[in-house]
């Protein structure tokens, strides 16, 4: 059955590899076509013009010295002359400036253009760069860039004056023109324009400029990632589109708004998706001699209708050259007034249309990463009153529902090899799933309804229950039940929240997203520290925290070892070699820092000695014709040796007991190897106490010492007939600090195991994994001494480093009597300074005096003629751990 499912697996991964393959030569062709192909700019249409401009970027035109060839400007143009109208009117005397939204062109105005004309107005529609025929590489597609690029092409015609109109993002450009050269413009006309930056998608800058730049990065992705062979080069959602976008800063454009002097029409759409009619509405506050036209129309009116606003647009016209059309003088006291009054943001609409479609959907993307943090997050918008809360408790439910409907059909799809891809590896162990499997055999559909309410619990059960083969509608049923409860009243009770933090603090609603990560910050804490109070459990799990940040020997990594790392740097510099230590074990790559083979370590041993294991390595297996030759020699070593189960399987490269597992029939061994495609070591596996004892020997001297003696001790619980695994771990003082790591590891945390029955929480010595430490000082004697030093005389090339080693009682240890697990190198530990009665400061003096020692030894090495490893090898042989290293198991058994 191994067999089968490892030739299964084998052919999966040759037929993944084929479509890689096909895939990165369509790419390598794609990107051969592209370059060779250049970027011609597009070619011109009928009654289209083009002119050359400088390269403007939002500096201005940039210097003759870092001048490119110039940007072409295609524009087209509809009307004649001034002269006058049939009716006797005069024609305007000044052109109209048309400049369209992104993505668009001259285009745009396919319908209005040619109705102006009929009105006697002359209308001029460039193409701005990155768009229709212009040039589509520039430097800058801000819509400052663009109205430099339009004040260019008038300088280019002639053009002194001329009456401005902007449609969408063009409105943008007309505004910037204004506040390059005010006197340049006679008159505004703004058609479903942007404008103020609060109106704006999120409203804010920041959060506008980030979704801008994830817009412009999954264009660039695409453009580069998929074999397009040049299409989406000349895509109208392309890349000048993402960063005509991700370049402009519409935050000036308030202070140009309130500050416009000339005449301004504003036309705007009632059911307008993508630009707020209530951004149209703030324009014309902050414009008061502006008149405001609102259609009964959307965002695109002008494609289909242009010819409808022509009147009102010729009209316009025709009063600013008669000088009727009302200037800011021309204003009334009121109207100043109220245009001079500061924004108030309480006054924001709930947003509506493509802002609103984009939050949800940025909502329900949110929940793939924290389904609680984005109903909180939710919950304020609400109460921001940015977002009702009907859409913002839906996108929440529909991102946590179609999220873990996944997560289910991984389950039922891939089964537990998807544990050991992203993003699955990432969120769920399989030990918790495991855990889970065993909770819903048991308790079956209250488990669905259950976990939604119970964080930690939900993903691995959702995987579990997939694994299981649930039906699919019985899963799909519950599931939306409970997640149709949890979901609005989490987004509810943030509402809430929030609603009572943004009332209270009226001075920091000027500063909205402050006060959102103020809220989710209160929010988190309340769930984190305050709920848990009110549960045994949950005060428990508090104790458990607090105890594993005050006690140095729980500290992860990056907390413990910067003063190590800066004394090794030290160290270096001292010696002027700063990987000298890796010359403390000549007989060991690197010395034992990274990447050290377990098997050639072992081989380094001159002679048998009754104090080395029984060993194999398995080699790696890339083809499925290999998994039954795999589990031949595994079979072949435990007959050679005589030994039963359980033995010890490893990866042959790895550290920390990363992927070391004990394995108890041959079952588990065939779901080991058919995990662990790399080089395997079986080993005997060694009953009884387990100590660490670190030994070093400088050159030349006749006898080594033995730095320092750690004893071992494997957690365990003793039942009491009523309490589960759980409650004996949380109800322990020192089991409650790693809680979650051993329930983890056990499957069953349920069960209540009979009165007296040991639960053992650990399997293998290893600190990060559960073990307890202890100084082993006292077990020193003459007789384990001379057998550390004949053990150490027999490795070939050894100076430096730590035996683990188990024993059949401390007594046998005490008289040398032994047997090897594994030995480690340079980067090995003393590690009885995890005794919780040794302070920090020992914890750091030891290792400094052992980093000492390693270069020390490095020093007396390289004098007679070792080289150390070099930085740059030393990278290498760090890469080359992480490629070999791979995805290890969990720790201990194989069990379900």
């Amino acid at each position: 059955m191994a067999a089968l499912r490892a030739a299964n697996t084998g052919r999966r991964r040759r037929a993944l590899r084929w479509l890689a393959l096909g895939y990165l030569v369509l790419l390598a062709l794609s990107s051969l076509w592209r370059f060779f192909a250049g970027d011609e700019d597009p070619p011109l249409g009928p009654e289209v013009s083009a002119v050359e401009v400088a390269v403007q970027d939002s500096a201005g035109a940039r210097p003759e010295s870092e001048q490119s060839p110039g940007v072409r400007l295609a524009f087209r143009e509809w009307g004649g002359a001034a002269g006058r109208l049939t009716d006797g009117a005069e024609q305007p005397a000044l052109p109209l400036l048309m400049l369209h939204g992104s993505p668009g062109s001259h285009r745009d105005f396919s319908t209005l253009a040619p109705a102006l004309a009929n009105h006697g107005i002359r209308s001029i529609a460039p193409d701005l760069p990155g768009f229709g025929a212009s040039s589509r590489q520039v430097p800058d597609y801000s819509i400052l860039a663009h109205a430099r690029y339009s004040l260019a092409l008038m300088d280019q015609l002639g053009i002194e004056r001329a009456h401005l109109l902007g449609f969408s993002m063009g409105g943008g450009v007309a505004l910037e023109i204004y506040r390059l050269a005010p006197s340049r413009v006679a008159s505004m006309t703004l058609l479903s324009s942007i404008g103020v930056q609060e109106m704006e998608l999120l409203g804010s800058y920041p959060m506008n400029h980030l979704l801008h730049a994830l817009q412009l990065s999954a264009v660039q992705t695409a453009l580069w990632a998929l074999p397009h062979f040049g299409r989406l080069d000349r895509s109208m959602l392309g890349k000048p589109y993402a960063r005509n976008f991700f370049d402009t800063d519409q935050r000036p454009l308030r202070s140009v708004l309130a500050a416009f002097e000339p005449p301004m029409l504003i036309i705007h759409g009632a059911e307008d998706p993508l630009v707020p009619p209530a951004a149209a509405r703030e324009h014309h506050r902050l414009v008061p001699q502006s008149r405001l036209l609102m259609l009964d129309s959307s965002h695109f009116y002008i494609f289909a209708g242009g010819e409808r606003i022509a009147p009102d647009i010729a009209e316009f016209i025709a009063a600013v050259e008669q000088g009727s059309a009302p200037r800011r003088a021309d204003a009334t006291p009121q109207q100043l007034t109220e245009a001079a009054a500061p924004f108030d943001s309480r006054s924001l609409p709930p947003l509506a249309g493509l802002s609103l479609i984009v939050i949800m959907v940025l909502l329900a993307l949110a929940t793939l990463v924290s389904e609680d943090l984005t109903c909180v997050g939710a919950g304020l918008l609400v109460a921001q009153g940015r977002i009702d809360f009907l859409p913002a408790a839906f996108a929440c439910f529909a991102g946590i529902y179609v999220g873990d409907m996944m997560l289910f059909w991984a389950g039922r799809w891939l089964g537990r090899p998807a544990l050991r891809l992203p993003p699955f590896k990432w969120w769920v162990t399989e030990a918790a799933v495991q855990r889970s499997s065993a909770w819903f055999q048991r308790r079956g559909a209250a488990v669905i309804f259950l976990s939604r309410f119970l964080p930690g619990a939900r993903l691995p059960t959702y995987f579990a229950a997939g694994l299981l083969r649930t039906r699919f509608l019985f899963f799909a049923g519950f599931f939306f039940l409970a997640a149709a409860v949890w979901t609005p009243m989490l987004v509810a009770l943030s509402r809430w929240f929030g609603a009572e933090v943004i009332d209270r603090f009226e001075e920091l609603q000027r500063h909205g997203w402050l006060l959102l990560l103020l809220a989710v910050a209160f929010l988190l804490v309340l769930r984190k520290l305050v709920l848990p109070l009110f549960t045994w459990r949950g005060r428990r799990r508090l104790v458990g925290s607090w105890r594993r940040w005050s006690r140095w020997e729980f500290w992860p990594p990056w907390l413990f070892y910067p003063p190590v790392v800066l004394h090794v740097l030290w160290l270096g510099v001292r010696h002027r070699c700063p990987t000298l230590f890796t010359a403390a074990n000549p007989g060991i790559p690197t010395g034992g820092f990274i990447g050290e083979s377990k098997s050639q370590i072992l081989s380094l041993h001159r002679e048998e000695s009754r104090h080395l294991p029984h060993w194999a390595l398995i080699p790696p297996s890339d083809e499925e014709a290999q998994a039954a030759r795999r589990l031949a020699l595994v079979e072949q070593f435990r007959s050679a040796n005589g030994l039963d189960f359980p033995i010890v399987l490893k990866p042959d490269v790895g550290q920390r007991g990363s992927g070391v597992v004990i394995a108890r029939d041959p079952h588990q061994v065939a779901r080991y190897l058919d995990r662990n495609r790399g080089p395997v070591l079986a080993q005997e596996y060694l009953s009884g106490p387990e100590f660490g004892v670190f030994y070093f020997r400088k050159p030349g001297a006749s006898e080594g010492c033995i730095f320092s003696i750690t004893e071992k001790i494997l957690p365990r619980l003793t039942g009491d007939g009523e309490s589960t695994i759980e409650r004996l771990v949380a109800a322990d003082r020192r089991a409650v600090i790693l809680a979650d790591l051993y329930l983890d590891r056990l499957s069953d945390p349920d069960r209540v195991p009979a009165a007296g029955e040991e639960v053992a929480l650990a399997e293998l010595g290893t600190h990060c994994r559960g073990a307890i430490f202890l100084d082993g000082a006292h077990h020193r004697t003459p007789r384990l001494e001379a057998a550390i030093e004949r053990l150490s005389r027999g490795f070939a090339g050894f100076s430096f480093g730590r035996y683990d080693l188990r024993a059949a009682s401390a007594e046998a240890f005490r008289r040398g009597e032994f047997k090897l697990i594994e030995l480690n190198g340079v980067t090995s530990e003393a590690t009885h300074i995890y005794d919780p009665r040794h302070s920090l400061a020992y914890a750091w003096s030891t290792l400094r005096q052992q980093w000492r020692l390693a270069f020390e030894i490095g020093a007396q090495h390289r004098a007679a003629g070792v080289e150390p490893t070099s930085i740059g090898q030393l990278f290498r042989a760090l890469r080359g751990y992480r490629r070999q290293a791979g995805d290890h198991p969990e720790e201990g058994s194989l069990s379900g």
